[in-house]
């Protein structure tokens, strides 16, 4: 089968940072979907893995954490899905990605693509979707209100993939008054189309911009982006008791500045579940289902920005390079084989 992989962590620009393979295909486990993978998508943990991590010895790494395809086959204890279903997903980290024709996931963590997407519509979703639920509903706990706060939640880095979800999330499915942080013209125009009530600029102190909005300091931060940048603005402008959430990785975090006012933080990464087979490992799968339905009603649209064509090297390159700058709006895809 055709794939896309590594063999050394290389940068971007070097044409050798990711190669076509051809692989043999994969055998399913008693759990798994064998899907044949129609559209990935690509995400910034996509760059990360390829600049840190070491394959074994002459074998490749295939990245890929994003995908939406059909089933081709399933493994003996497979109970929610069969082949010919229309499926999308986020992967697992530790195993082989959906760079690949054919590729194997645990059935508990996929979710039925939503009818009313075209399949690259589909591949944008399911890991900025995971994420951003996960970061609000799970982690931050957004329904439940900070004693005195301004209702209001900050998503630091409103344009990107994730940021982009949680938006629409917030916005649909709370009361909360969104406040998201764009630097562009355009990511402040697409920030606003997704629905959030006031865009500040994260190239300006934060804790100025909030407070000129006249809100009061909001209960809720999330941070996708830059964290270590920002941390002593949203340290200033966050509620007393209120909740923080971010998603990258930042060299150190210093939450001491947190004290005086008992923030409480939280570090979401969507793999969590599937690294180590959690007892409510089955909630992603329900939950990508869910997302289905609020696409598929209307609340929630895709955040497909791109196509970058085929599934080639020279295209993963591309979209990896652009990941890189911190420039992309909404999420690239790439859909079929060349």
């Amino acid at each position: 089968m055709k794939a896309v992989g590594f063999y050394a962590s290389l940068p971007i620009d070097d044409d050798r940072a990711l190669v076509d393979l051809d692989l043999p295909a994969p055998v399913p486990g008693p759990r798994d979907l064998l899907v044949r993978v129609q559209a990935v998508s690509v995400n910034p943990v996509d760059t990360k893995v390829r600049a840190r991590a070491t394959p074994a010895e002459g074998q490749p790494q295939v990245l890929g954490y994003d995908a939406a395809g059909v089933v081709e086959a399933v493994g003996d204890e497979v109970r929610r899905f069969r082949p010919g279903d229309a499926v999308f997903y986020a992967g697992d980290l530790g195993r082989p990605g959906t760079n690949a024709e054919l590729h194997c996931v645990d059935e508990r963590i996929v979710g039925h693509k939503p009818a009313s997407l075209a399949v690259p519509e589909a591949a944008a979703m399911p890991l900025t979707a995971i994420t951003a639920w996960e970061a609000l509903f799970d982690r931050l706990d957004v329904r439940k209100a900070v004693p005195g706060a301004a209702n209001a939640i900050l998503i630091v880095g409103g344009a990107g993939g994730v940021g982009s979800i949680a938006t629409q999330l917030a916005r649909q499915l709370t009361d909360l008054t969104v406040i998201t942080t764009a630097s562009r013209p355009e990511t402040q125009a697409w920030s606003r189309e997704l629905g959030a009530h006031h865009v500040v600029d994260h190239g300006r102190p934060l804790a100025a911009e909030v407070a000129a909005l006249g809100l009061g300091a909001p209960g809720f931060v999330f941070s996708t982006t830059s964290t270590d940048r920002h941390l002593a603005e949203i340290a200033a402008l966050i509620a007393p008791q209120g909740r923080f959430a971010l998603i990258d990785d930042p060299a150190s975090l210093d939450v001491l500045p947190f004290k005086r006012k008992s923030v409480s933080t939280h570090w979401e990464f969507m793999f969590t579940r599937s690294m180590f087979t959690t007892a409510d490992i089955a909630e992603q799968g329900q939950l990508l289902d869910g997302v289905a339905r609020l696409v598929d009603a209307g609340t929630l649209k895709t955040t497909f920005a791109e196509s970058f064509g085929p599934i080639t090297a020279a295209n993963l390159r591309r979209a990896h390079a652009l990941i890189e700058s911190g420039r992309a709006k909404g999420k690239i895809v790439l859909e079929g084989w060349a």
